[in-house]
């Protein structure tokens, strides 16, 4: 019996074959694969694009707002830093200027100590004027000598007035020339009672002049080199007369300046800048044992409490 089987294998073959028909393309076939064929399978895929979007979003935003609060504190970091240098700067800038207000304010009290103004000289001559008086005499060759004399201290009963001892050298010797003692057009009635060549100083008592006003007594240590000091003289328009000069050493016996001691200086009171007795004026007082050049030798007032008169206790 004639085998029949190969055409029925050939015909299963054929059928396969159409059945199976060409091969996909790969790229079609994925395409096909992705996307869905029914509106469910297309709802479901534009779910997960929306979820994987909003992920995405979230993501950057929480990826901004990182990097938006980084920025904020670093803003607030370099805020902090600013605001504390420039209170720094402002301390700074604080310190310098009251350093240099300082400086200025010294410099200026420099000047002043160098360079009295109008007004001061006129509030001095105000102060002291009462207190002042121009002493005339003659010398031992009958010619005219002058200086000043002014109220070192007084009571209810007299005062006592100290001038220069050059001034009345010829009226300390028995029979000698008169002395006056004028302020303005007064004549002040006064007995020469001692004196100290040696120191140049002589005193003068007004028994009938108690109670004038007297200049007020610095204390010693106020007056130092670098001070301004004012020589007063009796003699003048207007209450006396006034000059300056800068003190260039101190010591328990003397008191060196360069305010330029005339004639009519002499005798009369060395003050300070605030109108305190420091000294008196002399042209020929040499502690040193010679009289240098442009330069003078004032005599504490305390000196004239050790010699010539027993001054009361704020004075000694």
């Amino acid at each position: 019996m004639p085998f029949s089987g190969w055409g029925s294998v050939a015909r299963m073959a054929g059928a396969h074959v159409r059945e199976s028909g060409p091969t996909d393309e790969p790229g079609e076939n994925l395409w096909r694969r992705i996307v869905p064929r029914t509106a469910l399978g297309l709802a479901v895929l534009l779910f997960f694009m929306a979820v994987s979007a909003a992920f995405s979003g979230a993501a950057l935003f929480a990826y901004y707002r990182f990097e938006l609060d980084d920025t904020r504190e670093r803003v607030a970091q370099l805020e902090g830093e600013i605001a504390d240098d420039l209170e720094f700067a402002e301390q700074a800038i604080d310190q310098r200027t009251n350093e240099a207000t300082a400086e200025i304010d010294a410099l200026l009290q420099e000047l002043e100590q160098f360079a009295a103004s109008g007004q001061t000289v006129d509030e001095l001559l105000e102060t002291v004027g009462p207190s002042v008086f121009l002493v005339s005499s003659i010398d031992e060759a009958g010619q005219p000598s002058v200086g000043t004399a002014f109220v070192l201290f007084s009571d209810s009963e007299r005062s006592f007035l100290l001038t220069s001892f050059t001034t009345v050298r010829a009226a300390t010797v028995d029979p000698g020339p008169g002395v006056e003692v004028r302020q303005g057009g007064n004549v002040l009635d006064v007995q020469l009672t001692a004196w100290d060549p040696a120191r140049d100083l002589a005193l003068f008592v007004a028994e009938d002049a108690p109670n004038l006003p007297a200049i007020e007594v610095a204390d010693p240590s106020s007056v130092g080199p670098g001070d301004r000091v004012f020589a007063v003289s009796g003699l003048g328009s207007e209450r006396g007369a006034l000059v300056q000069g800068v003190v260039s050493d101190v010591s328990a016996t003397a008191i060196q300046h360069d305010a330029p001691i005339g004639p009519q200086f002499q005798g009369g009171p060395l003050l300070n800048r605030s109108g305190e007795l420091v000294g008196i004026g002399s042209r020929t007082f040499a502690p040193l044992g010679f009289v240098p050049d442009m330069v003078f030798f004032g005599i504490p007032v305390r000196e004239a409490c050790v010699e010539l008169v027993q001054c009361p206790g704020e004075l000694d």
